[in-house]
């Protein structure tokens, strides 16, 4: 390991897929993790090796001061950012009768604005660069509308804004090299669920091994989607 080793920054690093995707790339990659409680990240960095090989950042990326407070502590102390996964999100039961506006709007802050926000405050470094991987937490309910979810609503737009930015990266910029990853998992055995699906779901293990999939392809090959069931799962 040396200071020459890549940077990754993880929002929503705290637990689930973020955490074990920082757990994957720790011998290999230098790591930002961010997300909204610090107590949880800073453990995190303990177990990884220390600040020498990561940095934990408190951020809400559904607030633009707080996202571009992040991305300047990444530079400042890494001095380089090569690859964003954009996974910060958060859920809510179905029905538009069930949760509160209050909630909906938290969710919807923290799904829609937070990837956009999170490209917004990193894409100014990798188009200096000219080189970058992004890669966005979506859901198959990003890809299947489900009866009476927001949530669904939330990941078709984060589906959108990953395909959007692929085509900007491509059509509307000088050539460069960065690519996008949408990630698109199924049922996944997260605390993004109040009752746990066990057996059922995916592990956390498994998105990351998707994740390290996609970052490990030659500089020629853009993975642009990654769809991942449970062998069970019918939709």
């Amino acid at each position: 390991m040396s200071n020459d080793d890549k940077v990754v920054l993880i929002t929503g690093a705290g637990s689930g897929i973020g955490a074990a995707t920082a757990r994957k790339l720790v011998n290999s990659h230098r790591l930002v993790l961010a997300g909204r409680r610090l107590e949880p990240l800073e453990e995190l960095v303990s177990e990884l090796g220390g600040k020498e090989r990561a940095l934990a950042v408190s951020c809400d990326v559904g607030e633009w001061d707080q996202t571009e407070a992040m991305v300047n502590s990444a530079l400042q102390a890494f001095g380089r950012i090569d690859v964003v996964f954009a996974n910060a999100g958060f859920g809510a039961s179905r029905g538009f009768l069930n949760e509160s506006p209050e909630q909906w709007r938290s969710m919807v802050l923290t799904n829609v604005l937070g990837p956009a926000l999170t490209i917004r405050a990193t894409l100014p470094h990798l188009l200096e660069r000219g080189d970058g991987h992004v890669l966005i937490t979506s859901s198959i309910a990003g890809r299947r509308v489900l009866p009476g979810s927001l949530y669904s609503a939330t990941k078709h737009a984060a589906t959108a804004i990953g395909e959007a930015l692929r085509q900007e990266l491509r059509e509307m910029h000088e050539e460069n090299g960065i690519k996008m990853t949408l990630i698109e998992p199924g049922m996944v055995d997260t605390p993004f669920f109040e009752n746990r699906p066990g057996d059922r779901a995916l592990s956390d293990d498994d998105i990351a091994a998707a994740i390290v999939y996609a970052i490990a392809q030659p500089a020629s090959v853009d993975v642009s989607e990654i769809l991942v069931r449970p062998i069970q799962q019918s939709i």
